[in-house]
């Protein structure tokens, strides 16, 4: 079948971005006032550059100066306590930030020349920019930001207009279409066929006046004029967008319960593993967050089992299957496996830990119990021997007796507190951290490559090993994160603040140091992405792991002196 020309004509369009948000800090309309001026900000500064497509920048600075847009913060579930295991911050709703976006508003013939890979340039670009200023909007909302902006597309005409949408001419016109389905895409003239026929399958629509696509990252909607003037607000909206940016926050929380799991797993078989209590509650925490989406969940499916609506049934059914949310969900109950029998483990190495506890108490009580007979024992010998109680020999012998219990008990008591005083220091984990500046001002920073706080700007540094000396561990750790030989020159301080490392209790010994050779040895070890000598005057702009940045501030009494 040979295909004919067609052209959509661009309406309008939303985007959809998921995020989480901490309330107790800031409301999700603040959030929202300052995504506002920030797209404001990013779209005024794109430069020729930052467009991906180069024969299109003309196009896409004159679809900037006519974007008009207005964004709002839309609260999906409002109980949702999310612990970020890598940055340690806590949010309590899960929800999404909505776009309302138009180009070339009132001005119809202006409309008509939008392509549909214009679409993708704006939002990419957004996106790109989020990543690096994310930091600007505080810690109390967490981004989606591996996931393209949801892009949805309306269409309320065509050129020639009044086909009627049968499979034939969906055949018909598939290679435009197919352009306006997929917006993320390269959208070449010489794809596939077998491409082409991919992207036109799974129309939702139950008219032939229209056509209604959603896929994993954008959706198209085509309503003739007439549609709709009439159905657009009042049911395309409600049952069909609104639940598509749904879904996507739900499969961003699952993803990141995903990832969470992934991290305590890792902590169950780490050597910085603290207190198998901590790992309890994180896991009790994301089992409950996995029965608020399970419940939320219930919900759609009660839709499903009940609404008379076969459009709304099929959207629905089909948003599941697109964001494949049945297997994430699989997967993370097969975690949840993983991780108990992980916990059975480590709870029956606590079971063996606290049996010799138990045994090294059983000996303290056969101690006391021996000390008990030693007095009956004296008791008897003084009526064996028949003394007299005041006969010197008599107070010579219970001042002996006497002796002995007491040095019995203070020998118990001070076997009970230097095992008290050793378990608590077992549960403490040691570190050390380098404070390392050469001539020039700059700091040596590394970027963490695992959790907590990834992709972190940090000091090196790391777990003193048993049997280690802190100079050693430290000239050990920076060695092997940086490739560079240290002076220790002094001690900056300790650091043990509740809480400063969400691995548990976690206690760093910091010093002042200074690169023995050339710094041009530098390089990224194992647990590090990246190695940098940074000028101390931009450290304000990085985020820094753990409390370094307070042990950085420490280290400058250090270097004035």
């Amino acid at each position: 079948m040979m295909e004919e020309p067609i052209k959509f004509n661009y309406k309008e369009e939303y985007w959809y971005l998921s995020a989480f948000l901490n309330t107790s800090m800031i409301t999700g309309k603040e959030i929202a006032k300052k995504l506002t001026q920030f797209v404001r900000e990013s779209i005024s500064n794109i430069q020729e550059g930052d467009i991906y497509r180069k024969d299109l920048k003309s196009e896409v600075f004159d679809m900037i100066e006519y974007i008009s847009f207005k964004c709002k913060w839309v609260e999906y579930i409002d109980n949702f306590p999310f612990y970020d295991e890598n940055t340690s911050q806590s949010y309590d709703s899960l929800g999404y930030f909505q776009f309302d976006v138009e180009y070339y508003k009132d001005q119809e013939d202006l409309k008509r020349k939008i392509k549909p890979i214009l679409l993708q340039q704006i939002p990419y670009i957004l996106l790109r920019n989020l990543k690096t200023k994310r930091d600007r909007f505080g810690e109390g909302v967490y981004f989606d930001l591996e996931s393209p902006i949801y892009i949805f597309v309306v269409s309320n005409g065509t050129e020639p207009s009044n086909i009627e949408w049968n499979q034939e001419n969906v055949e018909r016109y598939k290679k435009e279409l197919a352009y306006w389905t997929i917006i993320y895409s390269g959208q070449w003239a010489d794809y596939s066929p077998a491409l082409y026929e991919e992207r036109i399958e799974g129309n939702l629509s139950n008219r032939l006046s229209e056509l209604h696509y959603i896929n994993r990252n954008s959706g198209f909607i085509y309503m003739a004029e007439e549609n709709f003037e009439k159905f657009f607000e009042s049911y395309m909206k409600e049952f069909v967008l609104d639940p598509t940016p749904k879904m996507r926050a739900i499969l961003f929380a699952l993803r990141e319960i995903n990832e969470s799991l992934d991290l305590i797993f890792l902590n169950t078989h780490s050597q910085s593993i603290l207190d198998i209590d901590i790992l309890e509650d994180k896991i009790k925490n994301l089992r409950f967050l996995r029965g608020i989406i399970q419940t939320t969940m219930s919900l759609i499916y009660n839709e499903l089992d009940y609404n008379r609506r076969q459009h709304y049934v099929k959207v629905l059914k089909h948003l599941i299957k697109k964001f494949d949310l049945e297997r994430v969900k699989k997967r993370i109950n097969e975690k949840f496996d993983v991780i108990y029998n992980a916990m059975q483990e480590l709870y029956l190495k606590k079971s063996e830990e606290n049996q010799k506890k138990t045994e090294k108490g059983l000996a303290l009580l056969n101690l006391l119990f021996g000390a008990g007979i030693l007095a009956d024992l004296g008791q008897v010998l003084m009526i064996a021997f028949s003394l007299q109680e005041g006969d010197f020999v008599a107070t010579l012998y219970h001042g002996i007796i006497a002796f002995l219990i007491s040095l019995i008990l203070i020998t118990t008591i001070g076997y009970y507190v230097f095992i008290q005083l050793k378990l608590k220091q077992e549960k403490v984990m040691k570190a050390v951290d380098a404070v390392i500046i050469d001539n020039e001002g700059n700091i040596l920073l590394i970027k963490r490559r695992y959790p907590p706080f990834q992709d972190f700007y940090a000091l090196p540094g790391g777990f003193i090993e048993h049997g280690e000396k802190e100079k050693d561990a430290l000239k050990r750790e920076v060695k092997e994160e940086t490739n560079v030989s240290i002076k220790i020159i002094e001690k900056i301080g300790a650091y043990d603040s509740p809480g400063r490392d969400p691995r548990g209790e976690v206690h760093s010994t910091a010093f002042l140091c200074k690169i023995l050779k050339s710094s041009d040895n530098i390089r990224s070890g194992s647990e590090s992405k990246e190695v940098r000598l940074i000028p101390v005057d931009n450290l304000p702009n990085l985020k820094l792991a753990f409390d370094h940045r307070k042990i950085i501030k420490d280290s400058k009494a250090f270097l004035r002196q």
